[in-house]
């Protein structure tokens, strides 16, 4: 358990490599499989259990300047270099994030590092309108040189007002909890398993299990090549789709405009289908987007 501590700590000094002082963000912990958990997690002492949700590593900071900086597991995103898969997630946070909650709670915000899901396609088809664009799993605190135990991550994340990822079961003996036989529970976000639990412990041990009967793809994978660009926009962009988006700009106290509503709609529709349009050449996506563009301007122009 010490020696776990210990290790915690040491993350401290792993952070992003290659970017300034001020853009510096702690590296996420390690969650290895259950079969290369550390000793401590079933040692003893009660368990967490999380669902598992398929998506993209996203981890973010406020800065001192107010400023949320956003990346993957392996680097911190440039502000004009989010990737498109990711843009909804961004967008997300930033509207949403209680920053003045924030400062209240942290003597230097930059100091806290939040990690979580980028709830994009990789291979589950979840109900994308009810799962949110972030789902918080882990907080790190620099005044604590230490990640938060779950419960107070989970509290965390609601206060800031942002969805943490849910537990399937909370307390659960270590002792009593056997990998080989467990039940994959039903996923909260669609009509299917879960893709697996994350198990986590107060000390900070942690470690997955994945469910095999559910098949993911990695992000890098090409998705089908046949891509007919009017075809695909008339598909995607549709009237649900630009009626959803007009809400939530009404919502935000903003007029339905092109402009903002173009945006929205591609940032949704890339993070249900960006792996589609991975299959597509340069020319393709700009005349998708262009198409895109076209039912946009429609759409407004029924709004006025």
């Amino acid at each position: 358990m010490a020696s776990h501590r210990n290790a915690a700590v040491a993350e401290a000094g792993k952070y992003q490599h290659g970017v300034g002082p001020d853009e510096a963000m702690q590296a996420p912990p390690d969650r290895p499989h259950v079969d290369d958990a550390p000793p401590d997690l079933f040692d003893g002492g009660h368990l967490w259990v999380q669902e598992r949700v398929v998506g993209g590593h996203c981890r973010f900071r406020l800065a001192e300047t107010g400023v949320v900086r956003f990346g993957d597991r392996e680097r911190v995103f440039e502000s004009d270099g989010v990737p498109a898969p990711y843009r909804h997630t961004v967008r997300h946070v930033r509207e949403r994030l209680d920053r003045e909650a924030l400062r209240s709670a942290a003597e230097r915000v930059g100091d806290v590092v939040f990690f979580g899901v980028s709830t994009h396609d990789r291979g589950v088809d979840y109900d994308w309108d009810r799962l949110p664009s972030f789902l918080g799993y882990e907080v790190w605190s620099g005044a604590d040189g230490a990640f938060l135990p779950p419960d107070r991550a989970e509290q965390a994340f609601s206060k800031l007002g942002l969805t943490p990822v849910n537990a399937v079961a909370k307390e659960v003996r270590a002792a009593d909890f056997d990998p080989e036989t467990y039940a994959f529970p039903e996923s909260r976000w669609y009509d299917g398993p879960a893709a697996g639990v994350v198990l986590r412990n107060k000390t900070g041990a942690r470690a997955e299990l994945p469910n095999p009967a559910v098949g993911t793809r990695p992000e890098s994978e090409p998705g089908a090549t046949d891509f007919d660009p009017e075809a695909r926009a008339e598909s995607w962009a549709t009237d649900s789709r630009f009626e959803a988006v007009a809400d939530d700009v009404t919502g935000q106290g903003s007029a339905v405009t092109v402009d903002a509503v173009y945006d929205r709609v591609l940032e949704s529709i890339l993070r249900e289908h960006h792996r589609e349009l991975l299959g597509a050449t340069d020319e393709q996506r700009r005349a998708f987007r262009s198409a895109v563009a076209a039912l946009t301007r429609e759409f407004a122009a029924r709004q006025e």
